[in-house]
C-alpha cells in the first residue's frame, strides 16, 4: 500500500484535518526546529511540507523551499505562507525525486516523511545530496531507538498505522545508510518512545 499513489490520495483525503490531526505533536515539532540553530542568511528545504506548520516556528530566513506529493498540501502550504507574510518557494515534487542542484541548501527539515515515504533511503540520500558540506538534516518522526528493532507493540500496530498513514518500526541510522554524516543529537520526543528528535550533519569534506 506504501506507493507514492496512494500516498497522494489518502494525504488528499486528510489535508483539510490534517493541523489536527498532528495538533499534540507541535510542541515537538518547534523544539526540533529550534535544535537546529538556522541562521536567518540559511537556504532551507522543507521536505514534505505538509501544510506548512513548520513555517510556524522556523526563525526569518532568506529562503525557503518546499515540496510534497500531494498537491493540495503544497497548495496549503502556500496560502499559509501568505498568511505569515513568507516567500516560498513550494512546489508539488517527489522527495524521493529532487528536483534541485547538488548542495543547494544550508538545511533540510524532515519532519514526519521519512517514516511516510515509500523508499526512506533513496530520500534520505536525496537530502544529503541537495545539502551543502557541513548541512544539517533536522528530522522528527517515529523510529525504533538506535540499532535496535521495533517491538510487539510496534510489530501489531504497523500493519493498520502503515494504511493509514505512516510506518513506526523504522530505524534511521540504517536509513542514513552509508552516507557520510555525523549524528549530533538523538533522543526522543515523547508519546510513549515512538517518536524521536534527531539533528545529523552532512560531512564537510
Amino acid at each position: 500500500m506504501n506507493t507514492n499513489r496512494w500516498n497522494r490520495l489518502r494525504y488528499s483525503f486528510y489535508t483539510p484535518i490534517y493541523d489536527k490531526i498532528v495538533r499534540a505533536l507541535e510542541p515537538a515539532r518547534k523544539k526540533s526546529i529550534e535544535k537546529a540553530n538556522l541562521d536567518q542568511s540559511d537556504k532551507v528545504l522543507i521536505l514534505g511540507c505538509g501544510t506548512g506548520l513548520d513555517l510556524l516556528y522556523l526563525p526569518k530566513l532568506n529562503s525557503i523551499s518546499a515540496i510534497d506529493i500531494t498537491k493540495s498540501m503544497v497548495d496549503q502550504t502556500t496560502r499559509r505562507a501568505n498568511e505569515l507574510g513568507l516567500e516560498v518557494d513550494a512546489r508539488v515534487m517527489d522527495g524521493q525525486n529532487l528536483e534541485f542542484e547538488n548542495a543547494a541548501f544550508d538545511a533540510v527539515i524532515l519532519h514526519l516523511i521519512l517514516a511516510v515515504i515509500p523508499d526512506p533511503n533513496r530520500c534520505f540520500d536525496e537530502a544529503v545530496r541537495v545539502l551543502k558540506p557541513g548541512g544539517k538534516l533536522v528530522v522528527f518522526d517515529k523510529f525504533v531507538q538506535a540499532h535496535s528493532k521495533a517491538g510487539l507493540l510496534r510489530k501489531m500496530l504497523n500493519p493498520v498505522m502503515t494504511f493509514l498513514a505512516t510506518d513506526v518500526t523504522r530505524d534511521i541510522y540504517a536509513i542514513a545508510g552509508n552516507n557520510d554524516v555525523e549524528f549530533l543529537y538523538d533522543d526522543e520526543a515523547g508519546f510513549i518512545g515512538f517518536f524521536r528528535h534527531v539533528l545529523i550533519q552532512k560531512s564537510e569534506e
